[in-house]
């Protein structure tokens, strides 16, 4: 996804702070939604893959973020100490977004009976699910008693079975269950969890996935609307689910993905 776009400026955002885990590069998901919560006044922490710095350090400073801080999902003290790095600079915050997930690259092709492996299963479901529920418990005790926002990245392969996907979406599956029962827990608080679910992008994501680019033509053929899942939409439906226009909406899953999400069989396909 070209980083050419320009997403709309404003003052949704004012006055909040959050963090921003998962930016990678230009073509991240988590990236365009940070740009967009930037450019609506929001204050962001960005909490990213150990040795990263290099690359996110940059696009840090493009948005004039100047909270940053490694952190390895599967280490609690990894874990401890990057929220207190934002503990210390923050004190409070008003959003989260979890944009964080792994599953072994040998067991994203062919066979998910066959190419699955415990160990591999266990780490795609540790890193891609139990890491929603661990970052959303340390999140929450950082929100006001006003509330918050918490949101995370899913896809469609968690409600149906998309070549080569296999772990990841037996893991997206038990993370949009996971967003269900934090949104139970965390709504007496005032807490809003909620999930996006973008179409197939161009992502380093996508890249890791047999068949990646089979699922963009695919994506973008079979929609509704015949055409790619744009940055600018997965963003704006972020911005929308942390801002105050999302209050009274959670435990939902939002499918930006130009309708691919509710079609059937193409036209072609009935007729034969």
């Amino acid at each position: 996804m070209a980083d050419d776009y320009q997403m709309p400026t404003g003052t949704l955002m004012k006055g909040k702070k959050g963090i921003v885990t998962g930016v990678a590069n230009h073509q991240s998901i988590a990236w365009g939604i940070a740009r967009q919560l930037a450019a609506q006044g929001a204050e962001i922490a960005f909490l990213h893959l150990p040795g990263m710095e290099r690359r996110v350090q940059p696009l840090a400073d493009e948005i004039g973020v100047k909270v940053l801080a490694p952190v390895d999902v599967t280490d609690d003290g990894a874990m401890d100490a990057a929220f207190q790095t934002v503990k210390d600079a923050f004190g409070q915050i008003d959003f989260f977004v979890h944009a964080i997930a792994f599953a072994n690259k040998d067991e994203l092709k062919g066979s998910f009976v066959d190419n699955t492996t415990r160990e591999g299963f266990l780490r795609a479901m540790n890193i891609s699910a139990f890491s929603f529920v661990d970052c959303a418990r340390r999140a929450a005790a950082m929100m006001p008693e006003t509330g918050g926002s918490i949101i995370t990245l899913t896809y469609m392969g968690s409600e149906r079975a998309i070549p080569n996907y296999n772990t990841m979406g037996v893991a997206k599956a038990a993370l949009e269950a996971a967003v269900r029962y934090a949104a139970r827990d965390l709504g007496p608080k005032g807490i809003r969890v909620n999930a996006v679910s973008p179409g197939a992008m161009r992502t380093l994501s996508l890249a890791g996935i047999q068949g990646g680019r089979g699922m963009l033509a695919k994506g973008r053929s079979l929609s509704a609307m015949k055409e790619d899942t744009s940055m600018e939409g997965v963003a704006g439906c972020a911005l929308w689910l942390l801002s105050d226009l999302g209050k009274s909406t959670t435990g939902e899953c939002i499918h930006v993905d130009a309708g691919f999400h509710i079609m059937g069989f193409t036209e072609d396909e009935a007729e034969g």
